[in-house]
């Protein structure tokens, strides 16, 4: 699958991580998942990951404290939010610290793919937020 951009995804519960990656690998895209942030930091995939799509809420860090944590170590990856739990205030807050999207679960597989495909050129044009 060499050539094909990394799609990392980040999810507490196995159905989404997985119906997320059968869907990304259906698309064409290379995943890789993590069931939390405490992994993905951890593994190789930090460093080659294209986009993340994480969940907002799971146990230990959240989605947005991921992606503020990447950021502020100089290694934003563009993200997208899934979560169960919309909340204005922290679709706000998302906003504010650059994700590309939030989407609520459950959500349309072409509303998925349209926003990796978003957060993909985003990290192509070089617009991915910096610390």
């Amino acid at each position: 699958m060499a050539g094909k951009p990394l799609v990392a995804i980040v999810d507490d519960d196995k159905s989404i991580r997985n119906g997320t990656r059968d869907l990304l690998k259906a698309a064409g895209f290379s995943t890789a998942v993590f069931e939390d942030a405490e992994s993905f930091l951890a593994s190789a995939s930090r460093a080659t990951a294209a986009c993340l799509v994480v969940d907002m809420r799971m146990p230990g860090m959240t989605g947005l404290e991921l992606h503020q944590e990447l950021v502020a170590s100089g290694h934003g990856i563009p993200t997208v939010i899934i979560t169960a739990h919309p909340e204005e205030l922290t679709q706000a807050r998302a906003r504010e610290a650059g994700i590309t999207c939030y989407l609520s679960k459950p959500f349309a597989p072409d509303d998925l793919l349209r926003c990796v495909c978003e957060a993909l050129a985003k990290a192509q044009s070089g617009s991915i937020p910096k610390s």
